[in-house]
């Protein structure tokens, strides 16, 4: 089936499942076995970004197996391998495009956004970039793909990237920290977002100001407005429903299922 339009639905999760210090009861209940994380996880969190993708290919039946396990309604956002972000020459990778969305293609309609993360690799252009993503496929068999940019090199990240995104009906992700570009321009018709200042000091990884304060971001963000508090280059498009993903990735780690339930509790959806 089809995305279809942007419902204003907002989908709270963390990056990855598989993570040592979340056994032992400070997520995963004690005793739980290893196979039956993903199980768990999902009946707690709405989405997860899915970070193996990046190092390493996946099987279709692991894909498959992914799947069948979570719940309905539930999605996996996926980053796209490190070998074809981190190419030398971005317009000889099709062959691997293809193939990587192929495979992804079996989480079915549990497939959401595909994450494009540009950092470390071969300094980029503006040209450069936009014939990649040109060539990016649009849908795959009778679904709509979501494709995220997420450029880390501050130099590329200007008003002319942004229209480059909108033009093509990207995201630009929001990297909440302190090491990445910021950037609050809204470019597509669903909004992706990637919390990195979780504390080890707090049990729910932000504090309760901060969480609410995303609690609101994410309703505004849903209900079609850009928040005033966020950073943009660049005039934003018309208001519109959107669907938003917000991921509490690395920093505190460990406190990272925490805040991804506690946003969740505030948004009334768990």
């Amino acid at each position: 089936m089809s995305a279809g339009e942007p419902s204003g639905t907002i989908r709270v999760g963390v990056g990855g499942w598989t993570y040592a210090p979340w056994r032992g009861g400070a997520f995963y209940p004690e005793g739980l076995v290893q196979r039956r994380e993903l199980e768990h996880a999902s009946r707690h969190l709405t989405a997860i970004e899915i970070n193996g993708t990046y190092y390493r290919s996946q099987s279709r039946a692991t894909y498959a197996r992914w799947r069948d396990e979570v719940p309905d309604g539930f999605v996996f956002s996926a980053k796209a391998p490190m070998r074809i972000v981190k190419a030398r020459d971005l317009s000889k990778v099709g062959g691997q495009v293809d193939g990587f969305i192929e495979g992804i293609a079996e989480l079915g309609d549990r497939l959401g956004p595909i994450l494009w993360q540009f950092d470390g690799g071969p300094p980029l252009r503006h040209a450069t970039l936009e014939a990649f993503v040109s060539t990016l496929p649009k849908t795959v068999g009778d679904r709509t793909l979501r494709h995220v940019l997420d450029v880390r090199d501050p130099e590329f990240v200007d008003a002319a990237y942004v229209e480059l995104a909108r033009r093509h009906g990207m995201a630009i992700v929001y990297t909440d920290s302190p090491e990445h570009p910021n950037l609050g321009d809204v470019t597509a018709d669903f909004v992706y977002a990637r919390l990195m200042r979780s504390r080890d000091a707090v049990d729910t990884g932000y504090p309760a100001d901060e969480l609410a304060a995303w609690a609101g971001r994410a309703h505004t963000w849903a209900q079609g407005g850009t928040p005033a508090d966020l950073p943009v280059l660049a005039c934003n498009g018309p208001e519109q429903r959107r669907d938003v993903f917000i991921f509490f990735i690395s920093a505190a780690k460990h406190r990272n299922p925490a805040a991804a339930m506690a946003l969740l509790a505030r948004l009334g959806a768990k």
